[in-house]
């Protein structure tokens, strides 16, 4: 009969508290620091769940977006907002993941109204904002 071992793993880090968030700070490896990334959060967060939103209506764990809203205990409209986030040009969606989208482009400007053809959209993208009504 084998007896039960355990493994320890040790992994230096710090945690510096910064306004309203706290960050993991790891070492350098190999002499390297590693790469910052601009990819903004809120951006990153609202695909994310804009993505998982439409993969759980398309698995139909939820009949309606009202249901699915009672269960996230978020409002019914801004489920309705975020999923537009899914027909964003695929090459969009990837340089707002790796940080290279352009800088005028936030949360708020894709859940302004944007073109549905993905060549529009790069063009208004790029340009770094959406177009008055």
């Amino acid at each position: 009969m084998t007896t039960a071992t355990s493994i320890t793993v040790r992994v230096p880090l710090a945690i510096r508290h910064r306004p309203g968030r706290k960050t993991v700070v790891t070492p350098m490896t190999d002499g390297v620091a590693p790469v910052a990334t601009r990819a903004d959060p809120t951006l990153v967060k609202a695909l994310a769940r804009a993505f998982r939103w439409k993969m759980m209506l398309d698995e139909r764990r939820h009949a309606s977006l009202t249901e699915m809203a009672v269960d996230e205990k978020v409002d019914r409209s801004f489920i309705g907002k975020i999923l537009g986030l899914t027909m964003l040009s695929p090459d969009i969606v990837l340089d707002i993941l790796d940080g290279r989208q352009p800088a005028g482009i936030t949360l708020p400007t894709l859940l302004a109204r944007l073109p549905s053809a993905w060549s529009e959209q790069r063009a208004v993208v790029h340009l770094g904002g959406i177009p008055p009504a």
